[in-house]
């Protein structure tokens, strides 16, 4: 079974579905306790699903194709490889362990800082890697106006392009 902390590729959904919440928006979003990321898909004006804050909370459920926004975490940079174990959040990991939430994710949007140098936006390039999915956006903190702007025309374009995809 896999454990918070570690993004396997066994997969497994929650015992209990009827007690967990669900989302039919295209884009899903985790923000930390900053607030960073979730002020910034506030910005987008588009409808989101949230993954709890508290890992200990009952897992969201994707029921449509969504992109994913999440900020990377700092993790521990002090020894090589480090601080990929920490950038992505518990609770991400613990949201893309359900089979179902896994195999709807399209594309990845990275929040990060630039002073964590060569790790910024970490955790968006460790999910499309392994989920075999783009990274469509990077942006820093809560990011622009511009990014704002960027990223909606982005998602437009994007889910016109996935529509027309064979099945």
């Amino acid at each position: 079974m896999p454990q918070a902390g570690s993004l396997e590729d066994e997969h497994r959904r929650p015992s209990d579905d009827s007690q967990n919440p669900v989302t039919a928006a295209d884009l899903v979003y985790f923000t930390s306790a900053s607030g960073y990321t979730g002020r910034f898909v506030d910005k987008l004006g588009r409808e989101a699903g949230q993954i709890p804050l508290l890992t200990s909370a009952p897992t969201l459920l994707a029921q449509r194709p969504y992109v994913l926004v999440l900020p990377t975490y700092g993790g521990t940079a002090g020894q090589p490889g480090a601080a990929a174990k920490g950038a992505v959040p518990k609770q991400v990991i613990k949201f893309l362990n359900v089979e179902s939430n896994r195999s709807l994710i399209r594309g990845v949007i990275g929040a990060g800082n630039t002073n964590f140098g060569e790790n910024y936006c970490l955790a968006a390039d460790i999910i499309a890697a392994k989920c075999k999915v783009p990274v469509l956006y990077r942006f820093e903190l809560m990011g622009t106006s511009e990014d704002v702007a960027t990223v909606n025309q982005g998602l437009e374009e994007f889910w016109t392009h996935q529509s027309q995809k064979p099945a």
